[in-house]
């Protein structure tokens, strides 16, 4: 699994590209990403897990293991929990370095705000957001 975080960006193009403009397969492809996710546990869903700015109920938690981020979220909505695990499929298992290097091209490529609305899209930029924190956070913690 030595594969980049554009590699793995290049994939998801080319997945969604299948889809081309049906706007309904692509929403749905989203949906069923998010229900191959393993769900987070209960004691994970606390108010401070929530990621703040999205409309559905996001919880997003870290650790850090062998220099690498090890994300973990859950949504109550099937697209929400769809786009987080685009991410983590991104950044899961990433130095905290890779993390805040990468530049997030299949979002434009793919045509993300399009697919998602505006008001979804602020959501999305909210997660990429906390996980940039976390990611920075713990390269902070890991220079001491």
């Amino acid at each position: 699994m030595n594969q980049t975080i554009n590699d793995i960006q290049d994939e998801i193009i080319d997945e969604f590209s299948l889809l081309g403009d049906d706007m309904e397969s692509t929403i749905f492809y989203i949906m069923e990403l998010g229900g191959k996710m393993p769900p987070l546990e209960e004691k994970y869903k606390t108010e401070e897990n929530i990621v703040k700015g999205c409309q559905s109920k996001v919880w997003l938690t870290t650790a850090l293991e062998d220099g690498k981020v090890h994300f973990m979220a859950d949504s109550n909505t099937d697209i929400t929990k769809g786009l987080i695990s685009l991410l983590i499929r991104l950044w899961d298992r990433r130095t905290p370095g890779e993390i805040l290097g990468s530049d997030l091209y299949f979002i434009d490529r793919i045509g993300m705000n399009r697919v998602i609305g505006s008001q979804r899209s602020n959501g999305f930029a909210a997660m990429i957001k906390k996980m940039k924190l976390y990611a920075l956070g713990y390269r902070q913690q890991l220079e001491k």
